[in-house]
């Protein structure tokens, strides 16, 4: 079996674990993702032995969840969480539980997690304990809950929009009672913090099946409770791709310009995303005039790659390759402004004028002249330009 450092640590924790009389196993997400032979990422630990315990057999561990029976454990190399198996009281909204209660049972651990893909654990020697049915819905690719789906759901609302998620990252179906619970109770996602679930979106534009996946926000009930006219605009997605969550953020604010705004505050995107948007969407105007030198100067590759994966995907004609990009803005005679032979100083020591907004300018008009080969970018060039044609013309 090939293994991560990640997985060979949670297998070292589970031996030390063992040998001091308890029961530990991988659990979640983690196993999923091996049986599917996808990259396994975050390898959780879940055991009968309480939190204390824990920090009793490890030396190096951290409280990052210990009321809810989170451990980190630090001593094998990789930080490992181990949770204590546990079972969760009612949830009054939706979201929390009002008590956690500690178990010494793998069964009644596995029975509170939300679909049968994610209710499966790995032992040290390689076996799978598969209490719902997990293997079979992974082979048969569905997404199906576990138990009664309405209780699910009615536990934790956020779990009906991680089944469109996983939907979109691994093309499954959604069994069929398991979706009509998430059409019945699509309004409780209402319940759930925006930020949670611009997280839950967030990975849906990075998935493998965005299109699907939006197919099944439709089909569910829930794009009616989120922002962005999903049904309406649900072509414009068909060949959508991207690596990065704020290309799909910014495709969203591309289609719902009047509504920009209310995605912004919708989904609370961070100050590095609405940069990202903002940059992207002037580029793409500016593509649909015809981008200058610059725009090819101003805007980093991927903004202008991406404005341009933009116009594809509207079905704009452009009459060139995007492979064309990189080559034209590495042509550029200079990268940055401070690559510009001259700065504000310069331009000071040459005239009689204070500083002021008008070396800005000057600047600009310098850059430009040099990107588009009107001058080249020497300091005594410069200076002549400056002095015998941006002066007399301003």
């Amino acid at each position: 079996m090939n293994i991560n450092k990640e997985w060979h640590a949670a297998l070292q924790v589970i031996d030390r674990i063992e040998k001091s009389g308890f029961e530990a196993v991988i659990v979640g997400g983690a196993v999923r993702d091996h049986l599917l032979q996808r990259k396994v990422n975050d390898v959780d630990v879940a055991t009968s032995a309480l939190p204390l315990e824990i920090k009793e057999i490890f030396s190096s561990t951290v409280d990052v969840g210990i009321e809810h029976g989170t451990v980190l454990v630090l001593d094998e190399g990789e930080p490992i969480e181990v949770t204590t198996y546990r079972t969760e009281g009612t949830y009054s909204d939706y979201r929390r539980p009002e008590e956690v209660k500690f178990v010494r049972n793998l069964e009644e651990d596995l029975q509170r997690r939300d679909f049968t893909i994610n209710a499966m654990a790995f032992t040290k020697d390689g076996d799978i304990i598969d209490l719902y049915g997990g293997k079979e819905d992974i082979e048969n690719k569905v997404i199906r809950a576990v138990g009664d789906p309405n209780v699910r759901f009615r536990e934790d609302a956020l779990r009906m929009l991680r089944a469109i998620r996983f939907g979109s990252q691994l093309g499954f179906t959604i069994e069929e009672k398991t979706l009509k619970a998430i059409q019945v109770d699509s309004d409780l996602i209402d319940f759930i913090a925006n930020e949670r679930i611009a997280m839950e979106m967030a990975k849906v534009w990075k998935s493998k099946f965005v299109y699907y996946g939006l197919q099944l926000l439709i089909e569910s009930n829930l794009s009616k409770f989120l922002v962005g006219h999903f049904s309406d605009q649900l072509e414009h997605w068909r060949t959508f791709k991207a690596e990065k969550s704020e290309i799909g953020w910014a495709y969203l604010c591309l289609l719902n310009r009047q509504e920009m705004q209310d995605i912004v505050d919708f989904y609370r995107l961070s100050k590095k995303e609405k940069t990202f948007v903002r940059k992207t969407l002037n580029a793409f105007d500016e593509l649909r005039q015809k981008w200058t030198a610059m725009d090819y100067f101003s805007n980093e590759l991927e903004i202008l790659e991406t404005a341009y994966d933009f116009a594809r995907w509207q079905n704009i004609a452009l009459p060139f390759e995007k492979e064309e990009i990189h080559a034209v803005k590495n042509s550029l005679p200079i990268q940055a402004i401070d690559q510009l032979a001259i700065s504000g100083n310069h331009l000071m020591s040459w005239t009689t004028r204070k500083s002021g907004p008008w070396i800005k300018v000057a600047l600009d008009a310098a850059i430009i002249a040099v990107l588009n080969g009107y001058v080249e970018n020497e300091e005594d060039k410069l200076k002549e330009w400056f002095l015998n044609d941006f002066i007399n013309e301003g």
